[in-house]
Order: structure tokens, then C-alpha cells, then sequence
């Protein structure tokens, strides 16, 4: 609990701890796959799941998932761990929040105790903590206000009715209303105990000069929030309902630490499971045309809500899909502007289609004058590829004029090279081909000149001669550490990850009587380590060694799925480079190809591991007696004959080990 004093009024804030039952329930409720599937588009290869990176660009899968484990992997940034840590890592949740989230998907009710506020707890909370949450509050305030409230039903709701649109609709997508008085919002949050700073940052309030009590920057305007991927509330698109007021009609909250209008679509929170279940996305520009279209029962469309489309929005909807069919008002002026965004998702590999609703109609008002099954069949009838889009446009344009007819091809040409799949290409330059009556070597020839313009266009940086050539000291890197120390981490990481991935399987031995005895892998590995008092390099490997103690002193054995549920990144990254490793990558079953799978010989595998590990341990410990050696020549003879004989000990030990293992007597070290 905090206390925050405006005035004489003190406001107490909580903050409540889910408990340890609750989140064993969601994390063996949720699945990895369902979660991960809403954002990354999968494609099942063997047991696995592959998708595209979504946090880094790339045209091979290299994001793996595997169900039985419940863990993911992503090999091209180093990234992984549990369902939970990936809600972390793309929706920038805290570990409460993301668990939150999944509890809300699976419908799981939460357990909590309420606890106080440390001060230390109190300083931790960031600005986009709050900024969330006034986004939270101001929602909630818009909703109530219009459902509630004479002034929201007689105008807020009664525009929303006008526009025929049912209550689910309206609570689907959390529409509201901001009423006439300046100040109201900003008042109520005020008096909940948020900060005129905050209030301001968050676009939500504007406190001028002539007005300290501040105004509120969408009053007297129906509310449209907008979400992000997994719905939180990152800002709000508003419009007046007034006619005779000279200011803008639709107003959308500034940029903000959570908001960035090139990287949000509207409706996409809503939308993409429909997008995802129909493996396409129908795009549109304005709020109502993606709530209308809903209404209807099409639900997989989005809206880029009138700003010009991004890079970053197209692989919003590729994580999803690569089909895209953008619709178009029927007397849009803006359609042959609408170029460049085809280009752009050409060249993010999206296969595009293009419909033009009759004139004088709109996604909106089309979708509202007939019903599901006609708006759907309309769409998928009367789309057409971009190439037939852009040559209705331009050859319209163009008439009989020939030159005009040249670049009208010219500009499709273009087009085309943005196409980065060369099948692809040489597909669309055929069907150019046909459809002018041209050979397709001029058209290649055409492509050709198009791509270089671009190539040009793109690596032609303006040179500052006048800027100084800076000289800097290069750091000595990491793995300046020698073979020696190399080889023990690598193998310190080995034994613990056979511990996380094999840990409770049992193992039959015989002792030195050649008695049967039965050992899991934890407590035989656990016993090297003990018997060689070794002393672990890695930070992370010492958390898991504790755990695994802790573990054995309650008579449990803690391996992979223990750790899972762990609230430590450095861990649960640990695990899922343990569990999935890079050849599952490749489904080599479908190539009726069998490899051996790691822990088929884990008996052998473990016995041999192990003495790997105490060879290297060996020579780590020799090449540190070495060290000491020339500073006990003189100063100590005891420890200097003392240090010889341990060294020529451990070296006969390190010969014995190789002739165990079969190794050749020049080895590496």
C-alpha cells in the first residue's frame, strides 16, 4: 500500500500478491502453443511447432515450440522459456500481468492476498506502469459515462444507435463517451490520486496556462480505445459529434511511452483469432469500417486508422497471416496513393488482393445495407490480385495515350520487384505477360532496370565529410578466456542441462563389489560435484544447484518442469536451451531420416560426461597450481614440492581418465 496526498485527501493504493496455488493452476492449465499461436503463425513440424521470429526479421524459421515440454525456443535471437515469459517479452508485461493475462484467456480465477506498499515498492513502479493504468481508469470512466450518465445515452449512445450498432458490439469494443464539461475526466482522476504529470504524459489531459485545472483532450466526443495485441489500453481515437465546431473531426491521443500510432492496427485485439482460424486479413481504414464489418459476423479485418501503413503494422498481421486483401471505399481519393502500401507489403512477402466497393460505399455502409453471407461472398468473388488493381487504375488513367500505357506498366513492373520470392516474381510477370500482350523478356529486362532504381535508392546515404573520425579503445571481450577455462564451462553447462533434461530418470550401477545399486541422474551427477568440491563459474548454474539440494532435502527431485514455473529469467532461458535443442529445428522424419535422439544412451552418456568434466577440472586445477608455482620457489619450499606433487598426482589421474575414455593421448586441452 501507498499513500499519495493532494490537498487534505489521502489516497491509499494496494497492491495484491497472486498466490503460489493459482499460479500452479495456470501453468498447468495454459498451453504454450494457443498462446505463442496468437501472435506467431505456426506450422507443425514432427512433435514441434515452427514459426517466423517475431522479434526479429528473418525468411527461415528458426522459432521452435514444443507441446510436450510447453517451452519455446527462438534460435534466432537466443530467446526462450515458458508461455509466460513470452507474454513478458512481447507484450512488455510484468510477471504478475502476464500471468493475469493467461489466467483472463483460460478463465481462471485468481487467488490473492492484499499487502502494502514498501517505499522501495512504491519508487519501483515505472512510468509505463502508470501510464497502463490511467489508460485503464480513463477507459473504464468513458464506458461508465456513456452507459450511465443522462448526458452519455442521450448522445453518446444515441450516435452509436444511429450508426446501428448493437450493445454487444459496443461492449466488444469498449466504446465510450467523454462529456461536454472541460474538465471532467481530469477531475476524477485527479481525485483518484493520479499526477497532473502523468495525466499530461499520457495525452489524456492538457493543462494550459489559462486553464491549471486543466482540460480534458477528448471531451464532449464518443470514445474509441485502442488496444494492443493482447488488449491492454494504449491510447484512444475520439471523434465530435457536433458539426458546427471548426476542429478536427477524429482525434487520436499523441504519441506516449505505450503509444505509437505506426505500430498499433485498430481492432487487431479483437480480430486476431479470426485472422489466425481464416489465414487472412482484411484491412480498411476507419474504426467503423472494422466495427461494422464485425457487426456483419467478418470479423478478421483491421484498420491502420488513417494513417499511412508501416513496416511495423504488416508484420503485426504477418505473425498471423501472409494473405492480405485490402478494401477500398468505391470513390476513395486516395486510393492511387494506396500504391506505396501494396509496394510495402510486397516487399514483406504478403501475397495481396485488392477490392473496390461499388461508388458512394464503404466497408461501413456496405457492410450495414446487406447481409454476412452476401458481404462475404462479394469479398472473395469481386478481390482481385494488385497487378489487375493497379492496371484498372492506371490504364483508366492512361487511355489510348501509348506513353501514359508504358508507365502504367512501368509502374505495375515496379511493383513487382519488390516481390522478394523469385518464383513469385517470374509468376506475375507472365501474367503481365498475357494481360498486355508483351514478351516476357522485355518485362524482365523492365524488372531488372526497376530493382537496381531501388537498390540505388535504398544504399544512397548522404556522406558528412565533415564528420570526425572518432578513435575508440576496444575492449577486451569475453571469450578472451583460454581453452581451459572454455572447456570446464562448456562442460559445467553440459552436466546441467542432462540434469534438467534427464534428471529423474534411474539409473542401474554397480559399486566397487560389483553390488546393483540404482541412482537418478540428479544424485549421481549431484555426487561428482559434491566429491570434487567443485566450485560452480556460472551465476545461474549455482541458482539451479540450490534449487536441486533444496529439492533433495524435501524428497524431491527438481528437474526441467520444476524450473518452468520459476519467476527467474536467467533460469527459464537456461531450461528451454536444455529442452529444445537446434535440430528440432529440422523435421528429419519427414525425410525418413532417424538420428539417434539425445538420452537414447543416457547411461553411458552421463558416466562419460562426467569424466569429461572432471578432465578438464583436472588441468583447470593444474594451470592454477602452475600459477602459484615460481611465487612459492623462493618463499616457500614446503608448498613449492608440496604443489609439484599434486600437480604430477593429477596429471597421472588426467592420464587415467583418457584411457577410460578412449581418448587419444594428444588431446586438446
Amino acid at each position: 500500500m501507498f499513500k499519495n496526498r493532494i490537498g487534505n485527501l489521502e489516497f491509499v493504493y494496494f497492491y495484491t500478491m497472486i498466490s503460489k496455488q493459482t499460479i500452479d493452476k495456470i501453468f498447468s492449465t495454459i498451453r504454450v502453443e494457443e498462446i505463442v499461436g496468437e501472435y506467431v503463425q505456426l506450422k507443425r513440424a514432427g512433435s514441434n511447432f515452427k514459426g517466423l521470429s517475431p522479434f526479429h526479421d528473418e525468411k527461415t524459421p528458426s522459432f521452435v515450440i514444443s507441446p510436450s515440454k510447453q517451452i519455446w525456443k527462438d534460435f534466432s535471437t537466443g530467446k526462450g522459456g515458458t508461455a509466460i515469459s513470452f507474454l513478458m517479452e512481447i507484450e512488455n508485461f510484468t510477471y504478475p500481468e502476464a500471468l493475469r493475462h493467461a489466467a483472463k484467456k483460460y478463465g481462471i480465477e485468481i487467488e490473492e492476498d492484499q499487502q502494502e506498499f514498501s517505499e522501495e515498492a512504491k519508487q519501483a513502479q515505472t512510468e509505463r506502469d502508470l501510464l497502463y493504468k490511467i489508460h485503464e481508469v480513463a477507459n473504464n470512466y468513458f464506458q461508465e459515462t456513456l452507459w450511465d450518465s443522462e448526458e452519455g445515452k442521450s448522445i453518446g449512445l444515441s450516435y452509436f444507435k444511429e450508426r446501428e450498432l448493437r450493445d454487444d458490439i459496443i461492449k466488444k469494443f469498449q466504446l465510450g463517451y467523454s462529456p461536454e464539461k472541460k474538465n471532467a475526466f481530469t477531475l476524477y482522476a485527479l481525485e483518484k490520486g493520479y499526477s497532473k504529470d502523468i495525466l499530461e504524459r499520457s495525452g489524456l489531459s492538457i493543462f494550459p496556462e489559462n486553464a491549471p485545472g486543466g482540460v480534458d483532450r477528448f471531451r464532449e466526443r464518443v470514445i474509441f480505445p485502442i488496444h494492443s495485441f493482447s488488449g491492454r489500453v494504449l491510447g484512444f481515437g475520439a471523434r465530435i459529434l457536433k458539426n458546427n465546431v471548426k476542429t478536427a473531426k477524429y482525434l487520436n491521443s499523441p504519441e506516449t511511452e505505450i503509444y505509437h500510432k505506426s505500430n498499433v492496427l485498430y481492432g487487431l485485439n479483437q480480430s486476431k483469432q479470426a485472422i489466425s482460424r481464416k489465414n487472412v486479413c482484411l484491412l480498411v481504414e476507419g474504426y467503423m469500417d472494422v466495427i461494422s464489418l464485425h457487426m456483419s459476423g467478418i470479423e478478421n479485418v483491421v484498420a491502420s486508422s488513417g494513417t499511412s501503413l508501416t513496416t511495423e503494422q504488416i508484420k503485426l498481421i504477418k505473425r498471423l497471416t501472409e494473405n492480405v486483401t485490402i478494401l477500398f471505399d468505391g470513390d476513395n481519393a486516395g486510393i492511387k496513393a494506396s500504391f506505396r502500401s501494396i509496394d510495402m507489403l510486397l516487399t514483406e512477402g504478403m501475397n495481396i488482393r485488392v477490392l473496390l466497393f461499388p461508388e458512394g460505399d464503404d466497408p461501413d455502409s456496405f457492410a450495414r445495407k446487406h447481409p454476412q453471407e452476401y458481404v462475404d461472398k462479394f469479398i472473395e468473388n469481386e478481390a482481385t490480385d494488385f497487378i489487375d488493381f493497379k492496371a484498372e487504375i492506371l490504364l483508366k488513367e492512361a487511355g489510348s495515350d501509348p506513353i501514359k500505357k508504358a508507365d502504367a506498366i512501368r509502374n505495375i513492373v515496379k511493383s513487382i520487384s519488390f516481390v522478394q520470392n523469385a518464383l513469385k516474381r517470374e509468376v506475375y510477370l507472365k501474367e503481365v505477360s498475357t494481360k498486355f500482350g508483351l514478351s516476357e523478356q522485355s518485362l524482365f529486362n523492365e524488372l531488372d532496370v526497376q530493382k537496381q532504381i531501388t537498390h540505388h535508392q535504398n544504399t544512397q546515404q548522404p556522406k558528412d565529410t565533415n564528420k570526425p573520425v572518432k578513435l575508440e579503445i576496444v575492449p577486451k571481450q569475453e571469450q578472451d578466456i583460454d581453452a581451459i577455462e572454455f572447456n570446464i564451462l562448456h562442460q559445467e553447462n553440459k552436466l546441467i542441462d542432462t540434469m534438467l533434461m534427464f534428471g529423474d530418470i534411474v539409473l542401474e550401477r554397480k559399486n566397487e563389489k560389483h553390488e546393483k545399486y540404482e541412482v537418478t541422474v540428479i544424485e549421481e551427477i549431484l555426487h561428482h560435484f559434491e566429491e570434487e568440491q567443485y566450485d560452480f563459474q556460472i551465476e545461474t548454474n549455482k541458482k539451479i544447484i540450490k534449487n536441486i539440494k533444496e529439492g533433495i532435502e524435501n524428497d524431491e527431485l527438481r528437474a526441467g518442469n520444476f524450473f518452468i514455473t520459476l519467476m527467474d529469467e536467467d533460469i527459464t532461458l537456461k531450461v528451454a536451451d536444455a529442452l529444445i535443442i537446434p535440430d528440432e529445428l529440422s523435421n528429419w522424419s519427414s525425410r525418413n531420416i532417424f538420428p539417434p535422439a539425445i538420452g537414447d544412451h543416457i547411461a553411458e552418456e552421463v558416466e562419460a560426461n562426467i569424466l569429461i568434466h572432471k578432465y578438464y577440472y583436472i588441468h583447470f586445477m593444474i594451470k592454477q597450481l602452475t600459477v602459484g608455482l615460481e611465487s612459492y620457489r623462493e618463499g616457500d619450499e614446503e608448498k613449492y614440492y608440496d604443489s609439484i606433487k599434486r600437480i604430477m598426482i593429477l596429471n597421472q589421474l588426467s592420464v587415467q581418465i583418457i584411457d577410460k575414455l578412449g581418448w587419444s593421448p594428444i588431446t586438446k586441452i
